[in-house]
């Protein structure tokens, strides 16, 4: 019979990894990376807890790092079998683990800089260019909701999610002689109050479902509020004659942001005469989402297409439809904006303040009482953002002690991760018999409050430990 083994994102929400065995090979579901605290990202010079040459084939539900950001590892001890996961992913991978590699290299560099003043033994890079290169080639894009034979006697196939571009829920179907087992990783499913990308999907049939739980606990700001909000803090900047500045998340989230203010710009509510996309890495995103606009809600389509103009074609759409945003690709581009001081909305990472170019922008602007700050995304504890979302009256950016005057302002209704309800509504469209249900991908509390939740519709959701193993 055929196992599962819980291998992470079990006792938290990174470091996604699942190991399937069956009669005819094993499949490992995502190799994310551990994030957070420098204790928890130690996790990621660990061993595998598998021996790299058994893996026989790999699924990757999405292209964030928690799910994907080891798969360079996997390849750099030797794995070169299959890396299925869908077509959108295979170029969004590209992009994150090039740049995660970029990271890991430079700060090696310096490392080892110190290390050799101290006489001590230097250091390697989880991964290099040339690691990723080697997993890039390994992969294999599929198409939504196309079956296929991964190994003999597995079929996977991969469903919308709605959570980023080429987000999956995972369907491995499992025939052992004359017994026939479905297993469902949900992966990180999306919030239907989301812009741009349609609802995850709903699936009927599963044995065993490993469903996410990072908001498992809450429900979402009403979309309507959160926009009405947004629209205030444009109206009050304009008329106050500060800049803004957007902290944001290159994948999903920075993509959702240029839509809400085609949107306004669209119904005259934009008095700001420029928008800059000031992050190489979230313009390329950007770009990529361009290419794939085939798996956008027919609504949110429509509304772009609605402006394009036949005339410039060869453009890309989001311009016809927000005329105002500029990319900044160059570090000359990006430090002139900071000669602006007044109607401009600054779009830059990293989204937590911790890194990027967004942190130039806030040394100039956080000093002035006109200017806004909007923070559209979670800022964990010890961070940059967190500090201002706190209410910091100083805050040390790039060595220098700035006084924050500028108003800070949290908009919490743009999650990319389901809420309570929404995931409750997903698990009750599987049919009776219902399937075993394991809550991963959430902190403890949090699971233990969605688990409460669901015993109430009738659900017996389990926890699994940390390497515990199950049949399937």
């Amino acid at each position: 019979m055929a196992s599962l083994t819980f291998l992470g994102a079990v006792e938290g929400v990174t470091g996604s990894m699942y190991l399937l065995k069956t009669e005819s090979g094993t499949i490992l579901l995502d190799c994310g990376l551990y994030q957070g605290s420098r204790k928890e990202e130690q996790g990621n010079f660990s061993h595998f807890p598998f021996s790299v040459q058994d893996i026989d084939a790999v699924v990757l539900s999405h292209a964030h790092l928690d799910h994907c950001g080891r798969l360079p590892m996997l390849v750099k001890f030797g794995y070169r079998g299959p890396i299925y996961m869908t077509t959108p992913t295979c170029e969004l991978i590209e992009i994150l683990l090039k740049d995660a590699a970029s990271l890991q290299m430079r700060d090696t560099e310096w490392e080892n800089k110190r290390r050799r003043r101290s006489g001590k033994k230097e250091i390697e890079p989880l991964y290099t260019l040339e690691d990723v290169d080697a997993t890039l080639a390994c992969c294999e894009g599929i198409a939504y909701n196309s079956p296929r034979p991964v190994l003999h006697g597995v079929d996977l196939c991969l469903a919308e999610a709605g959570h980023i571009l080429g987000s999956s829920i995972v369907q491995l179907t499992i025939n052992e002689g004359t017994v026939r087992r479905r297993l469902v990783f949900s992966g990180d499913l999306g919030n239907s109050q989301a812009a741009l990308l349609r609802n995850p999907a709903y699936l009927q049939d599963a044995d065993v479902v490993l469903m996410e739980s990072t908001y498992g606990d809450r429900e979402h700001r009403s979309m309507a509020e959160t926009l009405d909000e947004f629209e205030q803090v444009i109206i009050d900047a304009s008329q106050n004659g500060g800049n803004i500045l957007i902290p944001s998340f290159a994948v999903g989230r920075t993509q959702e942001i240029l839509f809400r203010l085609g949107e306004l710009y669209q119904q005259g509510k934009l008095p700001q005469r420029l928008i800059s996309l000031d992050s190489p890495m979230a313009i390329a995103v950007t770009e990529l989402y361009h290419r794939y606009q085939d798996v956008y809600n027919r609504k949110d389509l429509a509304a772009i297409e609605q402006h394009d103009d036949p005339a410039h074609r060869h453009q890309h759409s989001l311009h016809t439809f927000l005329p105002t945003l500029r990319y900044s690709v160059t570090t000359e581009e990006s430090m002139a904006l900071n000669r602006i001081e007044s109607g401009a909305i600054i779009i830059a990472g990293s989204g937590m303040c911790n890194g990027g170019r967004i942190r130039h922008h806030l040394k100039h602007n956080l000093w002035r009482r006109q200017s806004h700050v909007i923070f559209v995304g979670y800022q964990a504890i010890g961070t940059p953002g967190r500090t201002l979302v706190d209410g910091t009256e100083r805050i040390r950016i790039a060595g220098e002690s700035i006084v924050v005057r500028a108003q800070i302002h949290t908009l919490g209704g743009f999650s990319a991760h389901a809420s309570q309800s929404q995931l409750t509504d997903w698990l009750a469209h599987f049919s009776d018999p219902r399937p075993q249900l394991f809550l991963v991908h959430g902190e403890e509390e949090t699971k233990q409050a969605l688990k409460q939740h669901l015993s109430q519709f009738g659900w017996k959701a389990k926890i699994p430990q940390l390497n515990q193993t199950i049949e399937v």
